[in-house]
């Protein structure tokens, strides 16, 4: 648990931030939601990863933000545990609803002093800066100063994903028709990552997936060359073989890190990229 006693640290389940940290940090989580015809279930509360894979084949469900009532039901917790003040960790706003509605949630709660981080960002992107606000919160950072230090937390960090298929990002909505016609087509990957407004756009393109992997190394590289120390993290959806040799490439050609995570990506973004996905996030430490 936390040193800092005083301040509660609150996250989104699509932060993926490694369970074993979200223990050992004694975060809260709130679980944005997966939608199939037959019911809805919690983000990695009641329903794994593999099990949006194995059903791929019979429904591509929907997703949504945290219910209102799972939202309240942290932060009572939050209150109930004798936290005054409260740091939340959100992925982007340009992405989800998710950031407004904890907002919304917290101004119910007078009696707890809240900051929410819009990361502009998703998956490990996000969880990056909810890991790095947990450290802050160990060291003893006054919680006047955690939003100022946050805001150059997000400005720092970036994600950067490869997809093995388009399929799922159009039939999101998150590419349109003829890109999605175009890339399949001639084999076309995209690099994708969030820019300043925190929405997705593409990076970098290449073909076929070894060169999309290269691509995505080579600007996860450059980007942490630009900080005299920064953390790394390799997430993936069923790629596992593909992460570890991914990870190993960033361990070796980023001799500046300091900090190493990985695991697998929520069931709410694999309804979004479907399986394959390799993310690579960097975060530069002031």
């Amino acid at each position: 648990m936390m040193k800092n006693t005083e301040i509660a640290l609150i996250i989104d389940s699509c932060t993926d931030v490694p369970e074993d940290l979200i223990e050992s940090y004694g975060m809260y989580v709130v679980p944005l939601t997966v939608n199939y015809r037959d019911g809805s279930y919690l983000d990695k509360v009641t329903i794994t990863p593999q099990q949006v894979y194995d059903r791929f084949a019979e429904e591509i469900p929907t997703t949504s933000t945290p219910s209102p009532a799972s939202a309240k039901e942290v932060f009572e917790r939050v209150v109930a545990d004798g936290f005054s003040k409260a740091i939340v960790v959100t992925i982007s706003s340009g992405l989800s609803a998710t950031y407004e509605l904890l907002c919304s949630t917290a101004g119910e709660y007078p009696e707890l002093d809240t900051v929410v981080v819009d990361t502009k960002n998703i998956g490990m992107g996000a969880g990056l800066s909810a890991i790095r606000a947990a450290k802050l919160i160990e060291e003893g950072v006054p919680f006047e100063e955690m939003a100022g230090r946050m805001a150059d937390v997000v400005e720092n960090t970036k994600v950067y994903f490869c997809v093995d298929t388009l399929e799922y990002l159009h039939k999101g909505g998150r590419i349109g028709l003829v890109t999605f016609a175009v890339g399949s087509l001639l084999d076309m990957r995209p690099v994708i990552s969030c820019n300043e407004e925190g929405v997705y756009y593409t990076v970098s393109k290449a073909r076929g997936r070894k060169q999309s992997l290269r691509k995505a190394l080579s600007v996860a590289e450059k980007f942490a060359a630009g900080f005299s120390e920064c953390a790394i993290a390799v997430v993936n959806g069923d790629a596992v073989d593909e992460a570890e040799e991914v990870l190993a490439s960033m361990v070796a050609e980023v001799p500046n890190h300091s900090a190493v995570y990985d695991g697998q990506i929520s069931p709410v973004l694999v309804v979004h990229t479907g399986p394959g996905l390799i993310g690579i996030g960097v975060q530069g430490i002031a």
